[in-house]
């Protein structure tokens, strides 16, 4: 045979059989556009250049290994369908005299034409949308340094070109596997080989059963939220194993109830659906399982990084109340009484000349010192040792873990502006989460002192933000009331308490000119040696709320970006899974079909059981991902409230809801399309 013969077949054959490769063809090129594009994002001059450029850009390194796993696992999937309708084919050519080594070379040359088609389109494609991509990703990041020239990443270009070459590559070697273990009589017979109904059903729908209601009780019973990073995945690999065993094992249960059923059963729109449906259970509830973890997928990805992004403003607010924040670290707790006091009202008077100077004034103010430490709160008695120091490796082990403040009681009154007077031993308690209804309390070293509960207190950005509960101690003494915890070493050697001023203060000034007066600020004056010895301190760290807005947009928005573009990759491969699962159906059941129109059954008949087919298993899917979502909704709160959002709970609920209500929506059009190209191909 001449080797011009081997691509003129190969074309035929893909294009009589465009129905299938189209899809395929559409797929493999929205992989690749999406996987160029995010290589192209996270190596681009324009985003590394924006404030939070880099944090984003290694969430794209990311995300582009993940597009590069997901789209090999993929491809294969939705390759399986196109050789299984080609099998017949190439058994046909087996029987004609057609060697295996030509079927292989006829393959080969398919294969080629697919990678070359599926590249040249994506690459194209991706090159071309590229710049749109990129204004989309810096108008989401809320960034104003927009370029507007046009540029092709070759490096991208080559990593997507060899990543895809090797995936459509190892696509050809598993078809060959397939082709070399097959015989004629095989291939001829693909089609129509039924599959027996797995072994084991009732065993392995329980264990699917038991391994999701494990992972549901994770979801709902998990506290910490950085123990819930953890078993977020456990929960989700759980969540993924028991989905298909149960969608496998399950869905044959439930159709041999319906075939003992024989009301229900001995009917003409249930009794071929049901039937045929038994024999392909296997295959088909990998792919519903397949659709309704992919539809989980897109759901968590899109309500969760779009409840950040919309909730970024709040969070910013309740972070950053004030416009300028600063703190100093003393070396002991001497500056925490009346010489430490009048030290900082000179440091005072400098900031407020300084502010003053640059046209700016200082105002809504939250001035006070504090002791810090952590500990263990058990009933009436707070255990502080080495373990609970540092509070983000101990919040996940330690129930009961507390961030405590001392605070003198003249910072208290000056900044509530109350007059409030303490007696010997006594001490008001404040705590962020409830209030405390003890008499006393005590340390495992040091004082106990009688309680006086608050209801209102100040609390700055940086302990509202934290994960870890705060609770504030008013007392006369600072150093006294800490000097037995302060002996207390943690795994450094430092003590276990830390002795700071917290001074936090809005300008009036706009907002560009806030970072300018926040940064000289702490060049020229609170870096200053002398003016940092003298008022007793050794190490100062400001924050400007501006700029920090800009680096959490730049964050969630860029997070959010990531969540569209993977959730649109999910989406369109839950779409061919469908469209291809009722296309291998319709022809597997063409046959019966006709059939049953020989022996007297109507077209009208056909429709009522076709839809009773579709109904019966169609929506399983969107109804487990659904029960997924509602489990899952209290370790996807904690996990974000991580990032600051206080009204995480809320935002994130009507997030959800209108996420699954689109997605809902979306899968009702596929459900119409698809089944109606079902039914052309049956009647």
């Amino acid at each position: 045979m001449k080797i011009g013969f081997y691509p003129k077949l190969a074309f035929d054959g893909i294009r009589k059989n465009a129905r299938l490769y189209v899809p395929y063809f559409l797929t493999s090129t929205v992989m690749i556009v999406m996987h160029y594009i995010i290589l192209f994002l996270s190596s681009n001059k324009a985003v590394s250049a924006i404030r939070g450029g880099d944090i984003i850009q290694s969430l794209l390194g990311m995300g582009g290994g993940i597009m590069a796993v997901f789209s090999c696992l993929f491809l294969f999937y939705t390759n399986s369908f196109l050789i299984k309708r080609r099998k017949k084919e190439f058994g046909l050519y087996n029987v004609l005299g057609m060697g295996k080594k030509n079927i292989a070379l006829l393959m080969m040359c398919e294969s080629i034409i697919c990678a070359a088609i599926s590249l040249i389109l994506g690459l194209g494609i991706g090159i071309l949308f590229s710049k749109l991509f990129e204004l989309g990703l810096v108008n989401v990041m809320r960034s104003s340094s927009i370029s507007y020239d046009f540029s092709v990443s070759l490096p991208s270009v080559i990593r997507t070109a060899a990543v895809f070459g090797i995936i459509f590559a190892l696509i050809f070697l598993n078809s060959l596997r397939q082709l070399r273990t097959s015989t004629a009589i095989d291939l001829l017979k693909s089609e129509n080989t039924g599959e027996k109904p797995p072994k084991g059903n009732i065993f392995l729908g329980l264990v699917g059963a038991a391994l999701l209601a494990g992972a549901y009780y994770i979801a709902v019973t998990v506290k910490n939220p950085l123990s819930a990073i953890t078993m977020f995945f456990l929960a989700v690999i759980m969540v993924i194993i028991g989905t298909y065993l149960v969608m496998i094992s399950g869905s044959v249960i439930i159709l041999r109830a319906l075939q003992k059923n024989k009301r229900f059963y001995y009917r003409p729109q249930h009794f071929v659906s049901v039937s045929s449906m038994v024999y392909r259970m296997k295959r088909n509830g990998g792919g519903l399982a397949s659709i309704c973890v992919l539809s989980t997928m897109v759901l968590v990805m899109i309500s969760s990084t779009a409840c950040l992004y919309a909730d970024t403003e709040t969070t910013i607010k309740t972070r950053y109340p004030r416009e300028l924040n600063y703190s100093m670290t003393f070396d002991d707790g001497s500056m925490m009484g009346e010489e430490g006091s009048a030290k900082l009202e000179r440091l005072k008077e400098k900031i407020e000349e300084y502010v003053s100077g640059k046209g700016a004034g200082i105002n809504n103010t939250i001035d006070y010192r504090c002791a810090y430490t952590a500990g263990v709160l058990s009933r009436d008695r707070i255990e502080a040792d080495p373990a609970t120091a540092d509070t983000m490796n101990a919040i996940g082990v330690l129930d009961g873990l507390y961030e405590i403040f001392f605070v003198p009681l003249k910072d208290y009154n000056d900044t509530m502006g109350t007059k409030e007077a303490l007696g010997g031993g006594e001490a008001l308690v404040y705590l962020s989460t409830g209030t405390y209804s003890y008499p006393t309390i005590s340390f495992n070293r040091g004082k106990t002192f009688d309680v006086r509960p608050i209801h209102k207190m100040f609390e700055p950005g940086e302990a509202v933000a934290s994960i870890v509960p705060s609770m504030f101690i008013i007392v006369n003494d600072v150093e006294d009331a800490t000097e037995e915890i302060s002996k207390i070493a943690n795994y450094n050697g430092d003590s276990l308490v830390r002795f700071e001023w917290i001074y936090e203060f809005d300008t009036g000034a706009e907002p560009e000119r806030q970072y300018d007066i926040g940064y000289g600020l702490f060049n020229d004056l609170l870096l200053n040696e002398e003016d940092r010895a003298e008022a007793g301190g050794f190490r100062s760290r400001y924050e400007v709320r501006e700029t920090e807005k800009a680096d959490m947009y730049a964050l969630n928005g860029g997070l959010f970006y990531l969540g569209v573009v993977l959730s649109l990759v999910f989406l369109v491969a839950t779409v061919l899974i469908i469209y291809y699962k009722q296309l291998s159906e319709g022809y597997e059941d063409r046959s019966r079909f006709e059939i049953m129109q020989k022996v007297g059954m109507t077209k009208k008949e056909i429709k009522k059981s076709i839809s009773s087919q579709i109904l019966t298993v169609f929506f399983l899917p969107l109804i487990l991902a659904a029960v997924h979502i509602i489990f899952a909704f209290p370790i996807i709160y904690k996990i974000i409230s991580l990032m600051f959002a206080s009204d995480a709970a809320l935002v994130l609920g009507l997030t959800t809801a209108g996420s699954f209500l689109l997605f809902t929506v979306f899968y009702v059009i596929i459900y119409k399309v698809t089944s109606g190209a079902y039914y052309r191909i049956v009647s």
